[in-house]
């Protein structure tokens, strides 16, 4: 990608965050986002739809990242600590972005696309600690640990994550 795009592109995603940080999407209108990015809309409708299609480019652009937060796909080389603290480190990378995913009502989809992320990985480790281990132990065991990690990942956020990554894991 030319560096031009990717300067055009960085403009038009920091301007809707900003907007993002000031009222809902539902709000914010594409003239508003070129306005204040000094682009024009033909620009912006060149790599998006809409407003909600740049959201939906950026949740995407932030899964991949945590996907490769911890590159190990050796069960026996990573515990679910270093998995967590990275995943956390990737959020801190991020902070902007999290913040107004955790704080809006426009993240359903994310917390979704986050939480497969990171089942699959524990999902690799618990089969591996744990003999004779079934699905459906594993689905339990899922969701009761990650309603109650979103919880306090959700409070370490709107606290603007003042505890560390490895006391948050």
């Amino acid at each position: 990608m030319d560096r031009r795009i990717k300067y055009t592109k960085k403009v038009i995603k920091e301007t809707f965050l900003e907007l993002l940080n000031e009222k809902e999407i539902n709000k914010i209108t594409v003239s508003e986002i070129c306005n204040r990015a000094d682009i024009n809309r033909a620009t912006f409708y060149r790599y998006y739809l809409d407003v909600y299609n740049l959201l939906e480019k950026i949740q995407e652009e932030l899964l991949l990242e945590l996907k490769d937060a911890y590159k190990s796909d050796e069960v026996n080389s990573f515990s679910i600590t270093q998995f967590t603290e990275a995943i956390l480190d990737t959020f801190i990378k991020n902070k902007q972005v999290i913040k107004i995913l955790f704080n809006t009502n426009n993240n359903i989809y994310f917390l979704n696309d986050f939480l497969e992320v990171v089942y699959e990985k524990c999902k690799l480790r618990w089969e591996k600690d744990i003999k004779n281990i079934t699905e459906e132990e594993i689905e339990y065991g899922a969701i009761f640990i990650f309603n109650g990690a979103l919880g306090i990942i959700n409070y370490w956020v709107k606290n603007d994550f003042l505890d560390s990554t490895q006391e948050i894991a």
